[in-house]
């Protein structure tokens, strides 16, 4: 097809630029919505001279992440990450990122996803047990202190639960930056002696100090340990065999799996106990399941996540509703067409979650809680294959997909056999959206025998 013959991108009169810049980065949630709904599936604004497009048809997210996903490379907040995240698997790109994703992916096979579902299952019963009728908990909190004990565990075999509090700290204050990294002359901002960058100078003090202390026992040690740090530490390049990862190239790939590790998981399973204190029906029919599937004590393995259809349904509904990445950028290596529209050279393409899971097209009553309709085969039969994608698509699909769908459905069935939990009264629930949706003001929750 000709170029004249494509459509350009509308881009809405009434969102000017200080209402973009102000809405984008105080309430993005509501400017995509705002976005779609003035424009449809294709929309344009501008943010300090950098030009974005937001597609909300699964059809042409298809095109973005995968079938011209190589006229593409990471958006611009990843671009900024750098700073934290160096080049590791979540940065790279194209042949690089295919190596490395190459060196780490032995690690999320599926005979080590057996070893790491008992594990899961252990430190599951280990928190069960700390628990009593009664408490008053931080839901948000809790699930990331278990998935940051986990993912210690199982990928890199060291306890972190002593340093827990630290750790989850800091992770809080990077993650929380990334919004800071889309503003310009982000690395000039970073180094005024602000308060906020000296906090975030030190939460990466703490991460990187955590990660070489782990890296400088475990070269000491020069055993394998057959976990993610005894693979990259044994890795070698692959043009030169001789020549090993240093204790730096380690540190950015343990530091990226570090975060994407326990964060998403955690979130994913923070918003599912909140759902589930609001539809108790659900959960009597969840426990229900859990109980004829693994009786009244025995732990949950891998095999048994796919005896437990609705509990999976469960997990599936809240990552649909509370996408633990809601969004995903990319930018255009070139003049690039998707669909009919024409993608300029150097614009930021930008799909969402959040916006493409709450669509009625495909999800009807899609604002509702409704386990059930992933147990519809002929509707989900229909429904486009990027109606949806919490963990992304294409050659960047995430690389611990079937390690996070096994930790949620076995930290669920284990805590949802022996306890409920119910919403604080008065307490505020609210999204902040970073790279995941966090709850804003964490989620208060009291324990109840179940």
């Amino acid at each position: 097809m000709p170029q004249h013959a494509y459509r350009s991108i509308p881009k809405p009169r009434e969102l000017p630029f200080v209402g973009s810049v102000h809405r984008r980065f105080r309430s993005p949630l509501h400017f995509f919505e705002e976005l779609k709904q003035k424009c449809g599936d294709a929309a344009r604004f501008s943010i300090f001279n950098e030009r974005f497009v937001l597609f909300s048809d699964p059809a042409l997210v298809n095109e973005v992440l995968v079938t011209k996903q190589h006229s593409f490379r990471k958006g611009k907040a990843l671009e900024g990450a750098r700073d934290f995240l160096g080049n590791s698997l979540l940065v790279s790109e194209g042949q690089e990122h295919a190596q490395q994703r190459k060196l780490i992916q032995p690690a999320f096979h599926h005979g080590r996803i057996v070893g790491y579902a008992q594990m899961m299952a252990e430190k599951s019963r280990q928190w069960t047990e700390l628990r009593h009728p009664g408490e008053e908990l931080d839901m948000a909190t809790q699930m990331n202190r278990l998935t940051l004990a986990v993912v210690g565990e199982t990928l890199f075999g060291s306890e972190v639960e002593s340093e827990a509090h630290d750790i989850a700290e800091s992770l809080t204050t990077i993650i929380e930056n990334f919004n800071r990294m889309l503003l310009p002359f982000w690395r000039l901002l970073r180094r005024l002696p602000t308060s906020g960058n000296r906090r975030l100078k030190e939460a990466q003090e703490r991460l990187d100090a955590t990660i070489f202390r782990l890296i400088s026992q475990r070269r000491k040690d020069g055993r394998d340990h057959g976990d993610l740090l005894s693979m990259l530490l044994a890795a070698e390049d692959a043009e030169n065999p001789q020549k090993r990862l240093t204790d730096s190239e380690v540190r950015d790939q343990a530091m990226t799996l570090f975060i994407a590790g326990h964060e998403t998981t955690a979130n994913a399973l923070a918003w599912t106990w909140h759902l589930l204190s609001q539809h108790e029906e659900v959960r009597v029919k969840m426990k229900a399941e859990i109980d004829a599937v693994l009786g009244p004590d025995r732990l949950p393995n891998l095999e048994d996540t796919r005896r437990l259809p609705y509990t999976t349904a469960v997990l599936s509904e809240s990552m649909r509703l509370f996408p633990p990445v809601w969004v995903v950028g990319r930018r255009a290596l070139e003049d690039v067409s998707i669909g009919d529209y024409e993608v300029p050279r150097r614009t930021i393409v930008i799909v969402s979650q959040y916006i493409i899971h709450r669509d009625e097209r495909y999800w009807p009553n899609a604002t509702e809680f409704r386990p059930e309709r992933w147990l519809d085969k002929e509707a989900e039969a229909k429904r486009p294959k990027f109606a949806y994608f919490p963990f992304g698509g294409g050659a960047r699909i995430c690389i611990g997909e079937a390690f996070a769908w096994t930790e949620g459905v076995i930290m669920l069935a284990v805590m949802a056999r022996r306890w409920r939990f119910e919403a604080v009264p008065g307490h505020v629930v609210a999204i902040r959206p970073t790279v995941t949706l966090r709850p804003k003001h964490g989620l208060k929750m009291i324990v109840r025998e179940a």
